[in-house]
């Protein structure tokens, strides 16, 4: 006889709080931070989902009152507990006017978002809004009817205005540098090309603190659903895995201050969150991506087993060392080598198991902020950071679209047709590095143009497809 389901038990908390893109992370670090503030200190901080494309989350939730199961994953074992700060779930094609009415609602102070960046609609080499994306034509010709996030955003903060109410607070939290600028830029775009007084009261009256936040959230699988309906009793398709670390440092900068005391759950709330943000950045996202190229190339299926594997966590540990920190302001209150020190700890956690294939998604979107703004300030300092130009050979091999044993990759990118032509294109590993490297929106023109970086990258891409990845990397990490 199967189990039932998890059900909600008490009331779901009033609503506080609109959130774009309740996917596994969200669950596993927005909803349980606020879940704790408001246990500690009280408010009506609930939080009304909106997936902006699927129903899936909407599927998963709303039979069980919207609770769901968060497992902390450590070494020790599996840690479960019931998380019920969310309150709705909505589908925003199926209802846009329900969302609209969501986010316009007085009792609404904030709209956060995890879309990631392809959510933002916008040129990821300029960080401004892209107006000819298919979604914001859409949105701009029909604000009643939107389908993109700055959409959204504008057109329930059109209805604010109009009624005479406060803004909500933007709270961006996507792994985007300096990203509560970037949510202002690309709302502030949208905007002037609807109303520029909606645009000037937006500009003086709404609020984009930056976040930076930290916590691994591998995809939930099949055999995580049946792990916990085998120790707990019930099934919980919305169930999400994380490891025990978090981190979540967000700029004190709300309308009217209002906010839960995500502080009492341990959140650092800051003047300014740049430094912490380009530390996580570069230091854990930039090394990440690197392990998720070269280590599916290698034929690893997870970050635990690449960091095994021979000459990966040298690499990390030669990245950190001579590539990354030096180029990394020093945040207040953080030791960056014990910051490093503890990222490969915990990239070494066997309990979770984050595929390489995973981080390997919208590479084109992650690469500019990961690993090619630190580049270009190795380069500007006179050195050439020959590990993450093996990096990012390692994604230009992948997108190629076949791997080191000849069978197709499942390349997930918004350009994922494009670079594979582009590869394609060329014969040699020079023909292919040239074509790759002119993506404008992928590579600014200075880093481009520069003969050191091109010339790195390509030696960098020869040798793998000479010795392939595992030789590569132990090479590169032994020198």
């Amino acid at each position: 006889m199967p189990a039932e389901r998890l059900t909600r038990k008490g009331a779901a908390p009033a609503p506080g709080i609109v959130h774009l893109g309740p996917g596994a992370f969200f669950r596993a670090f927005n909803a349980i931070y606020t879940e704790e503030a408001m246990a500690a200190s009280g408010g009506d901080w609930g939080i009304v989902a909106v997936s902006l494309r699927s129903a899936g989350p909407r599927d998963q939730l709303a039979p069980q009152g919207c609770a769901y199961t968060a497992v902390e994953l450590g070494p020790e074992g599996a840690k479960p507990r019931v998380i019920g700060s969310i309150c709705r779930c909505l589908v925003a094609p199926e209802d846009p006017e329900a969302v609209l009415a969501a986010m316009a609602d007085p009792a609404v102070r904030i709209v956060s978002m995890t879309i990631t960046e392809k959510g933002y609609c916008h040129n990821p080499a300029t960080g401004r809004l892209n107006p000819s994306h298919p979604d914001i034509v859409h949105d701009l010709a029909g604000p009643g009817w939107p389908v993109s996030a700055p959409g959204y955003l504008v057109e329930a903060l059109a209805r604010r205005r109009a009624a005479g109410l406060a803004p909500f607070t933007v709270l961006t939290c996507d792994n985007l540098p300096s990203n509560g600028r970037l949510a202002r830029d690309i709302v502030l775009d949208f905007a002037r090309a609807r109303d520029a007084g909606l645009a000037e009261w937006i500009a003086a009256e709404g609020r984009f603190p930056a976040t930076m936040v930290d916590r691994i959230t591998p995809a939930t699988t099949e055999a995580d659903i049946a792990a916990l309906e085998a120790a707990e009793g019930y099934r919980d398709a919305a169930m999400v895995a994380h490891e025990p670390f978090r981190q979540w440092v967000i700029e004190d900068d709300f309308v009217g201050g209002a906010r839960p005391a995500w502080e009492r759950a341990g959140a650092q709330m800051v003047g300014s969150v740049e430094a912490h943000e380009l530390m996580k950045l570069r230091c854990l996202n930039g090394t990440h991506s690197t392990l998720a190229y070269l280590g599916y190339l290698a034929g690893h299926e997870t970050i635990a087993e690449t960091v095994a594997a021979p000459g990966f966590a040298r690499l990390c540990e030669r990245l950190w060392e001579e590539e990354i920190l030096p180029t990394v302001p020093q945040p207040e209150g953080e030791d960056l080598p014990a910051y490093a020190v503890a990222l490969l700890e915990r990239y070494r956690n066997p309990a979770i198991r984050h595929r390489t294939w995973q981080i390997a998604m919208d590479g084109s979107q992650k690469l500019p902020q990961r690993i090619l703004g630190t580049v270009a300030d190795d380069l500007a300092a006179g050195r050439v950071p020959e590990g993450l130009c093996l990096g990012v050979a390692g994604w230009m091999r992948y997108v190629g679209g076949v791997d080191e044993k000849g069978a197709a990759i499942d390349v997930r990118d918004p350009l994922a047709g494009r670079l594979k032509a582009a590869s394609d294109g060329a014969e040699t590993a020079e023909g292919k590095v040239a074509a790759l490297l002119g993506f404008a929106e992928v590579f600014p023109s200075a880093l481009a143009g520069d003969a050191r970086f091109r010339d790195a990258v390509t030696r960098a891409y020869a040798g793998l497809l000479a010795e392939g990845a595992a030789q590569a990397v132990v090479e590169v990490a032994g020198r």
